[in-house]
Parts: structure tokens; sequence; C-alpha cells
């Protein structure tokens, strides 16, 4: 089984720049040792069960609420069963059809 998610976590009433909060977050989903890309407008997760996506999900917002009362979130998730490590294979999917590498990135 495959869930991957799209998340972004957002602090309400901070300064307009984020990213000393939203660091906090992405620090959870890199300790939790699961796949991840980190995109300008959300951070993509890949989890073989919902409990390691939910645990990971509430790890990050509770670092990010130590330090803010109000937070923005929006998840999408995709399940796909029988599936694993979609993370990469649903871009190399449309590289193949395409015909040439897509941007990842740095």
């Amino acid at each position: 089984m495959s869930l991957m998610a799209i998340v972004s976590m957002t602090p309400i009433g901070k300064d307009e720049s984020v990213s000393e909060y939203v660091a906090k977050v992405v620090a959870e989903i890199d300790k939790s040792g699961i796949p991840y890309i980190i995109t300008p407008m959300g951070t993509i997760i890949e989890s073989e069960t919902w409990d390691e996506l939910m645990d990971v999900l509430k790890r990050g917002f509770d670092s990010m609420a130590r330090n803010c009362p109000r937070i923005s979130i929006s998840v999408k998730i995709d399940y796909r069963k029988g599936k694993s490590g979609r993370i990469k294979a649903k871009v190399e999917s449309l590289e193949d059809k395409i015909g040439k590498p897509l941007p990842r990135g740095r």
C-alpha cells in the first residue's frame, strides 16, 4: 500500500517570511526516515501506513504549535493499494511520456 500526501502548514499571525516555522515541520518529517520531497508550496511525503503518515503529520504540527497559536493546514492524500515507491515513479512516468528529464528542484 502507498499513501502519498502533500502537506502545507502555515503559521497565521507571524511575519511575512515563515520558513523558520516551516523548517520545524520539515525537520520532523526528515527525522521520520520516510521518503519526502520539498516543493515551494508544500512537502510531499510517502508512507506505507496510515499510522505512520498521521504520526509524522502530528509531530510536524506539534513542533510548529509550540511557537504558533494559529496554524493553517492543507493536506491532500492519494492512496493506492499494492504500490510503493510512487514518490519517484510518478515523476519518472511523466518523464518517459514527455521524453526528457523534468525539473526536480536543485
